[in-house]
């Protein structure tokens, strides 16, 4: 796995273009090895009985206190932060942002395939994150007070030493003064890396300057729920909306979404990057759905990766 790590930036064009470039840097030194790269949330057919753990102090702790489950753990993500002005703020949107959760894994899902198999489901992904004690979402506190009263209890218990021992959907990153949805899959492409933080930013900015509601224990209610119908069937998936309390598709909530929040994205200018989305969405062609597609045109999940690797190395 390669991470990368973008700088801080403020809008769509930005993140776009230093996306790019890292990009190329990696395609050109990987070239160097004879090696392809490529997106995905999961590898296709790796075996996690075979992965080696970086002998870094933090991993070798996580192995010791997962067991098997800590190499289950290769799964590959998008994680995308917000600066938050403070952090009551932050607490607002980690509760609100839930509400979209599956918008996220609907519109980043790229991991159909798990040890060889097609799962079928649109993100096999989460389904490795799920089985750690400490994942989900983050309890209903109501502001950053009474979080910071809930953290400071569970470190007492010993349970987490840092917010790094929370796996939760989304979660307040104080030291950078964000919060962090990382409930993605890494996109095939990283112009698809660059709509998806600009449609957290325009979402983030939508639910900050206007308030359309507060949070609500129903959000969590249904969460579970939500989170498993995007990632078995994507963004046609069945969500309950826990404020009108009815069901809609995924994609018919994207869209509804996408139009509350345009005029707020588009200042940002991430209007072009949301009206890409919508377009996709209608579409009704995920990342997912392309992967299947190849798998099935070759095959064999080599050629297929092999052909996302092309994919990535592309401008």
């Amino acid at each position: 796995m390669i991470e990368l790590n973008s700088s801080i930036q403020k809008g769509f064009a930005g993140i776009s273009a230093e996306l790019d470039a890292q990009r190329a840097a990696v395609v050109e030194a990987a070239s160097v090895l004879n090696l392809g790269v490529c997106g995905g949330g999961a590898h296709p057919f790796h075996v996690w009985s075979e992965r080696r753990v970086f002998p870094d102090k933090r991993f070798q702790e996580v192995v010791q206190r997962y067991g098997y489950l800590a190499k289950q753990f290769t799964v590959f993500g998008q994680h995308i932060h917000i600066g938050c002005p403070d952090g009551d703020s932050a607490i607002y949107l980690t509760h609100m942002l839930t509400r979209y959760v599956p918008h996220f894994i609907a519109l980043a899902a790229a991991s159909p395939f798990y040890q060889g198999v097609d799962t079928q489901f649109q993100s096999s992904r989460l389904t490795a994150v799920s089985a750690f004690p400490l994942s989900g979402h983050i309890p209903f506190v109501r502001d950053w007070a009474e979080f910071t009263a809930y953290f400071e209890t569970m470190r007492g218990f010993g349970i987490v030493e840092s917010m790094k021992d929370f796996y939760w959907d989304i979660r307040p990153k104080p030291e950078y003064g964000t919060i962090e949805i990382r409930v993605c899959d890494t996109p095939l492409t990283v112009r698809r890396a660059a709509l998806l933080a600009a449609y957290a930013q325009g979402v983030a900015a939508w639910l900050l300057a206007e308030r359309p509601a507060e949070p609500v224990r129903a959000i969590y209610q249904v969460n579970a729920y939500n989170r498993f119908e995007a990632c078995r069937f994507g963004c046609r998936g069945a969500i309950v909306d826990p404020f009108e309390r009815r069901k809609r598709t995924v994609g018919e909530d994207i869209l509804s979404t996408i139009a509350e929040a345009m005029p707020r994205a588009a200042a940002l200018g991430g209007g072009v990057a949301l009206t890409e989305l919508a377009a996709g969405v209608r579409g009704g062609y995920s990342a997912a759905d392309w992967l299947r597609e190849r798998n099935t045109a070759t095959g064999s999940l080599p050629d297929t990766v092999r052909e996302a690797c092309a994919l990535w190395a592309r401008a």
